[in-house]
């Protein structure tokens, strides 16, 4: 049941009613199997390539030490939840305020993995010889850290922007789960100077990640044409393929998102559900079958491969 706490001067909102998913308040057990389906293939799926990656002393790439599994986990559990019964729907003010901050923190630290993985691709193909060396363990470890930690400062910008404006009704979200744009038309007050650094910060955050994966991809681009064999071009553009494709999904639906917040909850919500559920189904996927390096770690991993690296391949 929908709480409300009493105030002087106002009814303060004590949780939120989300509206889930359109089109699924009509078979909610199918769609309910159907998502736990995803979520299984999805953590599952990931496990297996992180287990197979920490226990493979070869790969050291951030490409690998980077995937982010968990982004699904914050949205796709309390989806089902709310397909099961009416209460599940319900989140409190504070849950909404822990699963906002958690979809930010790791949908902003994606984005920052995304650029380092774009230099990781640059140093592998432009800068071979000096790869090995650039991108050892101790890197890798730290530029995860400079990542997260980026990803943590913009999250807890947002979220107490978000946070600290008062709610006093209505509650119900027209969303699936808490994320700022339809928050932040519950708040009884004045939201534009949320609008614009939500738009200042995350359209900041998305376009430098953005133009730095562009001109990495520039001088990769430009490496790679010098090459003088067919194969050989067609064997180093097969590095990036695998990166090019998850950072495509990644962008694409987000910006028909927050650079138009009010826009219906139809549009944003199937564009959300892209990113959140359906591309972190695909990323094993995308990761392990266009790349020859995980597969051997992962057939080596399962017994059913030679514990030797073949020699003479290029960085995974």
């Amino acid at each position: 049941m929908l709480m409300e706490k009493e105030d002087p001067n106002q009814t303060v909102v004590d949780s939120f009613f989300l509206e889930g998913l359109m089109y699924t308040a009509e078979h909610p057990s199918l769609f309910f199997l159907l998502f736990l389906l995803i979520y299984g293939i999805t953590i599952t799926g990931n496990l297996l390539i992180l287990i197979t990656v920490g226990s493979d002393p070869h790969l050291c790439s951030t490409m690998y030490h980077f995937l982010d599994a968990w982004l699904s986990t914050v949205t796709v559990p309390k989806v089902m939840d709310g397909l099961l019964t009416l209460d599940g729907k319900v989140i409190s003010f504070e849950g909404c305020a822990l699963q906002l901050y958690g979809f930010h923190f790791l949908a902003s630290t994606e984005c920052f993995l995304y650029t380092v993985m774009a230099y990781d691709r640059y140093l592998a193909i432009c800068r071979p010889l000096y790869y090995p060396a650039a991108m050892n363990r101790r890197m890798c470890a730290g530029l995860a850290g400079i990542t997260w930690s980026l990803g943590a400062v913009h999250s807890a910008i947002h979220t107490s922007l978000t946070f600290h404006l008062p709610y006093c009704g209505p509650r119900h979200i027209a969303y699936f789960f808490c994320d700022i744009p339809p928050v932040l038309k519950l708040a009884c007050a004045d939201t534009t100077i949320n609008e614009l650094v939500m738009l200042a910060n995350i359209g900041i955050v998305a376009a430098g990640c953005l133009i730095l994966i562009v001109v990495s991809y520039s001088f990769i681009v430009t490496a790679v044409v010098r090459i003088h064999t067919a194969e050989g071009r067609q064997r180093a553009f097969s590095t990036c393929t695998s990166h090019l494709t998850v950072v495509l999904l990644y962008y694409m639906p987000p910006v028909s998102i927050y650079l138009q917040p009010r826009s219906g909850a139809a549009r944003a919500g199937a564009s959300a559900v892209f990113y959140t559920i359906v591309t972190p189904v695909l990323n094993p996927f995308i990761y392990t079958l266009r790349n020859r390096e995980v597969k051997r770690a992962l057939r080596r991993f399962l017994g059913q491969g030679s514990p030797e690296s073949p020699a003479g391949n290029p960085p995974p």
